[in-house]
């Protein structure tokens, strides 16, 4: 007796291609961006403290995250969360934030390495053993190096990150351009969220956004899994 090959769910078989977000989805890389932009920020903050004390708080790797720097490129993710403290720092000042940013996530990364979920791994390699072409797409520069070392690079045909994107000129998320340049025509036929927490709101806090439904379908999602693995078939034992 043995498992049989994992397969890709029946909803997956008429895809075409599939593109995989990195951060959160293929790697748990995710948080240890926002650790690295919360000890970026904070020590800025240290320094330079607001006259207004509502303004003095902290970085908070939840809310100001996806507020401010998902998505974005560092220089536009230090300026944003900046202004958004009542700060308007010079290019100068918002590029050493970024680089110190860079620097904590650079040294994380190389210390430790990011692994990557065993559920999507499954799932990248039954839609390689099924034909389907994936894409991976990352609005960071690191995102080769953070494949590699989570050994899945080569489980991708094309991968589109922040280098890529800044040579082309596409914007990040919440714009779909990195998306769209991986899928090429796009015309997503559907959208699939995460949401690792289980809560609804993907937050971890537990309050699940019960009036509102789960954040990822009311940012579009056509169904919220908790695990890409959650998209595979085929473990009946023969």
């Amino acid at each position: 007796m043995r498992d049989r090959p994992d397969r890709p769910a029946p909803l997956l078989l008429d895809v075409r291609a599939v593109v995989f977000d990195t951060d959160g989805v293929i790697t748990d890389s995710a948080r240890v961006h926002a650790a690295a932009w919360k000890a970026a920020f904070d020590a800025y903050l240290a320094e330079h403290p607001s006259a207004d004390p509502a303004l003095r708080r902290p970085f908070d790797v939840r809310d100001d995250h996806l507020r401010y720097v998902d998505g974005k490129s560092r220089l536009d993710g230090a300026a944003a969360f900046l202004a958004g403290r009542g700060i308007e720092p010079g290019l100068g000042t918002v590029r050493a934030v970024a680089a110190e940013k860079e620097r904590l996530f650079t040294e994380r990364l190389r210390e430790r390495g990011i692994e990557a979920y065993p559920g999507t791994v499954r799932l990248v390699r039954a839609l390689r053993r099924a034909g389907t072409p994936r894409a991976a797409v990352s609005a960071s520069r690191h995102a080769g190096e953070l494949l590699a070392g989570a050994g899945v690079l080569e489980l991708f045909d094309v991968l589109v990150d922040g280098g890529e994107a800044a040579r082309l000129g596409l914007p990040g998320k919440p714009r779909p351009d990195l998306f769209l340049e991986a899928g090429r025509l796009g015309g997503f036929g559907l959208v699939v969220g995460v949401d690792r927490a289980g809560d609804g709101d993907g937050d971890g806090d537990g309050d699940g956004d019960s009036d509102s439904g789960p954040r990822p379908l009311r940012h579009g999602a056509d169904i919220v899994v908790r695990d890409l693995g959650e998209l595979l078939t085929g473990e009946v034992k023969t």
